[in-house]
């Protein structure tokens, strides 16, 4: 493809943290309803996605993709809505796959149309996914997810995607008196299956999820009740900003990960920009801005021009929300989380 800039030395932001992964949402639509990213009551048979022509297409993710590697990134995570509603997905795959300086390509998936799409992805050069599921009760994970989806079908959807040869990561978004009883059963199984299991503090991400922090179960206290039935070690880093941090079960190279972005926030290393459906950088998982890189592109800007507007976005770029929760007002309007796939 022509559109290939020039790489230039690494953007750093006013914290100096530098700009070195992008995460891209394909579609902003979702099959699922869950209450802490798209409730129902919110996201019903009447809300109004994007219409076709306002997202991204192929060529534009490619386009801007190679802009921003060209700007540092090595990482690329596709996200969404639930990116595998996009009936181009395996493309989309497969054109940023072959980017020069793209080191790491992943996507984020509920898992409900992996089982028919792993072999796909896998042919199109993805390595490695991460699937969201919140418990291993059908009947309770029907009701989180807001479709009455079974957790079977997902987990059946893991384990084609691990028989195609991709390294499969779980999150559980964990809740207090919602889901909290399946923290040990979901350790357990995953320990057993050889596939690392993640937990993530509820977050305050959007405007429309209800959260309350009396809703939040830290990670210390989830580690703790796991330790207590399976004993945990700590395990190094393995890059400047990695979100998780890393465990393993005791005698064995079997790991989990904990992502406590309320509890012990991580802002002073994130890397991560976030690329909107409908083409808006955003700098931050909460951010209430953004810039309108898509409009820019249909009216002609050339890749420098590009380069420049996410330059001087990325070296004004101050965000630390989950440092600063405190002290922000309740009123705070943020992007949702069905927009930029979290």
């Amino acid at each position: 493809m022509e559109h290939q800039a020039e790489r230039v030395q690494p953007l750093v932001d006013t914290l100096q943290r530098p700009l070195r992964d992008l995460r891209i949402s394909v579609t902003d639509r979702c099959n699922f309803r869950c209450r802490y990213c798209m409730p129902e009551e919110m996201f019903g048979s009447n809300f109004r996605f994007l219409p076709q022509d306002k997202l991204l297409t192929i060529d534009e993710i490619t386009r801007i993709t190679m802009i921003f590697v060209s700007l540092g990134v090595s990482k690329v995570r596709i996200t969404g809505g639930e990116p595998l509603l996009n009936k181009e997905i395996a493309e989309i795959i497969r054109r940023i796959s072959h980017i020069e300086g793209v080191n790491d390509l992943a996507i984020t998936t509920n898992g409900s149309l992996l089982k028919q799409n792993a072999r796909a992805l896998k042919d199109a050069g993805l390595k490695r996914l991460t699937v969201s599921l919140d418990s291993l009760n059908d009947e309770r994970f029907g009701k989180l997810n807001g479709r009455g989806f079974s957790a079977q079908h997902v987990l059946e959807g893991i384990e084609a995607a691990a028989n195609e040869g991709l390294t499969v990561k779980i999150n559980m978004v964990v809740q207090k008196g919602i889901n909290d009883q399946d923290i040990i059963p979901m350790a357990r199984y995953f320990k057993e299956r050889g596939h690392t299991l993640r937990f993530i503090e509820y977050m305050d991400v959007g405007n429309s999820n209800g959260w309350n922090v009396g809703h939040v179960i830290s990670n210390k206290c989830i580690m703790q009740t796991i330790h207590e039935k399976m004993p945990l070690e700590p395990v190094e880093s393995n890059y400047y900003g990695e979100v998780a941090t890393r465990y393993r079960y005791q005698g064995s190279n079997e790991e989990i990960g904990f992502i406590s972005s309320v509890s012990q926030a991580f802002c002073h290393s994130c890397t991560r920009a976030r690329l909107s459906a409908e083409g808006h950088l955003y700098t931050c998982l909460f951010a209430a801005e953004k810039v309108d890189l898509l409009g820019s592109i249909r009216s002609g800007a050339t890749d420098n021009e590009i380069m420049s507007i996410i330059s001087g976005v990325w070296k004004m770029r101050q965000d630390r929300y989950s440092d600063t929760r405190r002290d922000q007002t309740s009123q705070r309007v943020k992007v949702e989380m069905s927009r930029i796939g979290g």
